[in-house]
């Protein structure tokens, strides 16, 4: 069916060519925008002046010598109104060549139907861009997630809701900046190829550089050069960009993913708990509205200050389990397992404990909640408590079960941080891939030369827009997401929707 559709269209894309007409001109006359002729629609009409629209056909009506069609451009929609006595027979005969999904300019004037429809009466036109595979019908959306995922602009062009959540993630990153800069950060860009990926528990992705012949890694993270440029005597340093973790995909995890990190100079991770309660809650405000909102149907309260519970008193409370008193791993597995918690091959006690908080904890949690006070074996790259240094002085913000938040004092003594990170290195030879394989020896010797008492933190860009946007999976707010590949490479060639795999919006 799309290959007759298809073929239909190839023809009447011969017969505009041999007419002469460029059917992909480079550019358009447009004078106005959608939005801008309805805005001023009661001027333009009283004035008859003539103005230039452009934008896709969505919807195509012939009636004898009149012919009514809609048209969208970014800014919204309009109806516009081809009449045969004022274009002629011939003007009004080429129109056979349209078709839904077409761009077109239209020059005409505003005027109101009997219906009081703004409308547009055309006085002359001119294709901008032939399309050659038809859309889903007006009327209807992508049923399959699948699809409306792979070919997002198909998604973009029927969910005007879609596009929305795009503009919202746009405004989000657009307010970050503007506040961290408001206060004083400078933005910064660090290396996405890396000799050695550092910053999170996470499996890289490695490429290859042919000139060097060495291998390369995605960096997991921005933190270790960002921290570089504090020794180098930046103190309010930050970076919004992707990053990129060889790890599974599900409704809170991408491979490449969007995260804001920023680090301050002579601050500690309390100076930065208030600090991020206030940024993000400016942003809600701005966003939304207003600090409560609905996501998924559950009431999220942004409202200062948020709750604070230490990490470990919270599992103790929700399981039972004295983390800091038991260390020893197959004491801990026993615990969790007696509590009916299925877990997964667990190489080290770090890796127990985020899965027993996973499980018994982050789930239940709807409005933000900052978790502080972690065990050491969770925060390699935090300072210790000066009080007890089984914990470090790291918190997360969480909210309906994201993470948005990480931050933490950082570790600034390189003794200490080399010992930290030869024992990530021995947790990589134990089995645990998220563990860095070598010590990153270039980032200690920066902190040999002296780092001042610094916060840093990361945020969540993806499932930061999910929560204000009350998207339930990162892959409805990530433009294109990673996706398993249909087909062999070898058969690659892209098709059209299956019309069976169409059906009404509403359920999207």
């Amino acid at each position: 069916m799309i290959d007759k559709i298809k073929k239909a269209r190839l023809e009447k894309l011969k017969k505009i060519v041999s007419a002469g007409i460029d059917a992909y001109p480079a550019k358009a006359s447009r004078t106005h925008t959608i939005s801008e002729a309805i805005c001023d629609f009661d001027k333009f009409s009283a004035e008859k002046k003539e103005i230039i629209l452009t934008g896709r056909i969505r919807s195509w009506r012939a009636h004898g010598g009149s012919t009514f069609a809609n048209i969208e451009d970014e800014t919204g929609g309009i109806q516009i109104y081809f009449k045969k006595d004022v274009l002629g027979e011939d003007g009004y005969k080429f129109l056979e060549n349209f078709d839904v999904g077409d761009f077109i300019e239209c020059a005409g004037a505003l005027f109101a139907t009997k219906k009081n429809e703004k409308t547009l009466l055309i006085s002359g036109y001119k294709i901008l861009t032939k399309s050659l595979l038809p859309l889903p019908d007006k009327w209807y959306g992508l049923e399959d997630k699948e699809i409306r995922f792979r070919k997002r602009h198909l998604d973009l062009i029927m969910n005007k809701g879609v596009r929305e959540r795009f503009i919202i993630r746009s405004k989000i990153i657009k307010e970050l900046r503007n506040l961290l800069e408001k206060e004083g950060f400078i933005e910064m860009e660090t290396p996405i190829l890396q000799l050695i990926p550092g910053g999170a528990a996470a499996k890289p992705f490695i490429t290859r550089h042919d000139a060097l012949d060495i291998d390369l890694y995605l960096r997991i993270s921005k933190e270790m050069h960002l921290k570089r440029l504090v020794v180098g005597g930046f103190e309010k340093v930050f970076e919004i960009g992707r990053d990129f973790r060889n790890e599974g995909i599900d409704r809170q995890h991408n491979p490449d993913f969007t995260m804001c990190e920023f680090y301050w100079a002579y601050k500690d991770y309390n100076d930065l708990i208030e600090f991020t309660q206030n940024l993000l809650s400016q942003i809600v405000q701005k966003i939304k509205g207003g600090l409560v909102f609905a996501y998924q149907g559950k009431k999220i309260d942004f409202s200062l200050p948020w709750k604070r519970v230490k990490f470990t008193d919270a599992i103790k409370d929700a399981s039972g389990i004295d983390i800091l008193e038991t260390k020893n791993i197959n004491e801990l597995r026993k615990k969790i397992e007696k509590l009916g918690i299925k877990i997964k091959e667990s190489p080290n006690y770090g890796k127990l404990v985020d899965e027993l908080y996973k499980e018994t904890v982050r789930k239940n949690i709807s409005s933000p909640i900052v978790f502080t006070d972690y065990p050491v074996e969770l925060g390699p790259l935090a300072k210790s408590s000066a009080g007890d240094k089984r914990i470090v002085e790291r918190f997360q913000m969480v909210a309906n079960g994201f993470e948005l938040v990480n931050a933490y004092s950082e570790l600034n003594d390189p003794i200490e941080q080399h010992r930290r990170l030869k024992e990530q290195v021995a947790k990589h030879k134990a089995g645990d891939k998220e563990s860095p394989k070598e010590v990153d020896e270039d980032y200690i010797e920066a902190l040999e030369y002296g780092m001042p008492p610094t916060a840093g933190e990361g945020i969540g860009i993806d499932r930061f827009a999910a929560l204000l946007t009350d998207s339930p999976s990162l892959r409805e707010i990530i433009l294109f997401p990673t996706m398993r590949p249909e087909r062999s490479a070898s058969n690659s060639k892209s098709q059209a929707p299956n019309p069976k795999q169409i059906k009404n919006s509403k359920k999207n």
